[in-house]
């Protein structure tokens, strides 16, 4: 029996609308399909690139939820108890 596995990249666009393409794989094919407008896809390589692309180009989605804010890359790490501003 094979193993299925989903993932998914969501990005959200100008009007604050979350949009996502979920990543299907069992085995080594990969299945990309968007939950906004029903685009499908196979991808063997880069899955989650040509999904963020798909964001882009379709829905003009590029607001990474999981990115620091205004930058566009994740935030860096902080010990706990740290503000990580200077004293």
């Amino acid at each position: 029996m094979t193993q299925m596995d989903t993932s998914k990249v969501s990005r959200w666009d100008q009007h604050g609308r979350e949009h996502v393409v979920r990543v299907h794989r069992t085995g080594v094919q990969r299945t990309i399909r968007c939950d906004t407008c029903g685009w499908r896809r196979s991808a063997q390589f880069l899955p989650w690139l040509k999904a963020e692309e798909h964001l882009a180009e379709a829905h003009q989605a590029t607001v990474d939820p999981t990115a620091a804010k205004g930058t566009g890359r994740p935030g860096p790490l902080t010990p706990r108890g740290t503000t990580g501003c200077a004293p």
